[in-house]
């Protein structure tokens, strides 16, 4: 077959695309009027289940029930409203995310520990109970629609369940972020992932970061999707950074139902791993891009390092640098603010063997600055697209992260978030 990523196809129907997998939003009021702010992910079947959580010491409350929920490794139901982020009010957040997932749990005829619960919005407020109830049994009601039609979410339009329900996971967002894929297998057959993710603000790596769902149809243990997840998640949306933030609610859940009757090993296997990191990257680029007020999305790549952990160090220092943001949007080519944010990450390295470059562009070799023209620098730093890149000339190790500039926009956002 040669490259199968050559074979890998881009499909429509984001979390609802894997065999057995239905999705649906609706507007419940939490937000604003006639926005999107309840979404239920479900699968016909129960499914293998994994997940990974903020390490942020102040956690929300949903996210404890869905720890206690996936101690065992299974799932079925993934319920997620947004503009309330259910954390910090006590005991009243842990009745909410219970009777969350007990509404779900009734409409659909399963176990309450088989249902997940996400929320994101603003912290410290109490839940509108009776808003986001009704809402998730609008939705429930939606969802058992669909699945007597066998409608999946995939239509000719936009406005299929899968996308509605990408939209109800944002807050300050302004872009959905939903992916799927399929490849075939070496068995015959195909296998599918898809995915959605919210994030705009309050986005740092130490994941969580954000809010994630990936959804497959591929039969495989709940413990190798815990370490596939956990590895994507490390060389995606741990390597994002728009304000240097870390929330209480984020996490990526991932739930694989078997229903495609594959099951993975040898070459199958290490293609679905290359899949979910790729889509997993691509939904943390939509994060970057995304980012609150941003203009620019800035790319930093570091080579060189003599480890891993050195080189993601130092990509994420530099894209998480206010100075080295501001400077992006000020389209200033300042690469010792560059060097700097290298310098304090925390990585081994000699500064004297450093070379940084914009774009195609060296401004400095071995740890100084080199001639370079100025309107060279400008020119790329004009594009939406920035790419910055060290090389340590230390070892053989890389690693990528992502960002954003940071605005005047940004200021305004967050001064006024909850008004």
């Amino acid at each position: 077959m040669g490259n199968v990523e050559e074979y890998w196809k881009s499909i429509e129907g984001g979390v609802a695309a894997p065999k057995g997998f239905y999705a649906v939003g609706v507007q419940a009021g939490i937000k604003y009027k006639d926005k999107y702010d309840v979404a239920l992910v479900f699968s016909q079947v129960q499914a293998q289940a994994a997940g990974v959580y903020t390490r942020n010491l102040v956690k929300a409350h949903p996210l404890y029930l869905t720890q206690r929920h996936l101690h065992d490794g299974l799932a079925q139901a993934i319920v997620i409203n947004s503009g309330n982020a259910n954390a910090c009010v006590g005991e009243s957040g842990d009745q909410v995310a219970l009777a969350m997932a007990e509404v779900v749990a009734m409409y659909t005829a399963i176990p309450v520990e088989d249902v997940l619960v996400a929320s994101t919005g603003v912290i410290g407020v109490e839940m509108p109970i009776e808003r986001v109830l009704n809402g998730i049994r609008k939705a429930s009601a939606e969802l058992l629609g669909d699945m007597v039609k066998g409608i999946r979410g995939q239509k000719d339009t936009t406005d299929y369940g899968a996308h509605r329900a990408a939209l109800a996971i944002m807050t300050t967002d302004t872009t959905v972020k939903e992916h799927a894929y399929e490849f075939p297998c070496s068995q015959g057959g195909a296998i599918t992932i898809g995915g959605m993710a919210k994030g705009s603000g309050m986005i740092h790596p130490n994941m969580g970061t954000m809010l994630g769902f990936l959804t497959t149809d591929a039969s495989i243990p709940s413990a190798e999707l815990q370490r596939i997840l956990r590895e994507a998640v490390d060389e995606s949306f741990n390597m994002v950074t728009v304000d240097g933030d870390t929330s209480t609610n984020d996490m990526v859940l991932f739930l694989a139902n078997g229903t495609s009757e594959m099951t993975l090993s040898g070459e199958d296997l290490l293609n679905f791993e290359k899949m979910v990191k790729m889509i997993c990257i691509q939904l943390a680029q939509d994060i970057a891009r995304d980012g609150e007020g941003a203009s620019k999305f800035m790319e930093v790549t570091v080579s060189g390092a003599k480890t891993k952990d050195d080189a993601r160090k130092i990509a994420r220092s530099i894209c998480g640098s206010s100075l080295v943001k501001t400077a992006l949007f000020g389209e200033d080519a300042n690469w010792g603010r560059i060097f700097t944010a290298a310098g304090y990450a925390g990585a081994e390295f000699d500064p004297q063997k450093v070379d940084i470059f914009l774009g195609d562009l060296v401004v400095a070799q071995a740890g100084r600055g080199v001639a370079f023209s100025e309107e060279k620098a400008k020119e790329i730093l004009q594009f939406k697209d920035v790419h910055i890149s060290l090389n340590l000339h230390l070892g053989q190790e890389c690693a990528t992260a992502w960002g954003c500039d940071l605005t005047h926009e940004y200021v305004t956002i967050n001064g006024s978030y909850r008004t």
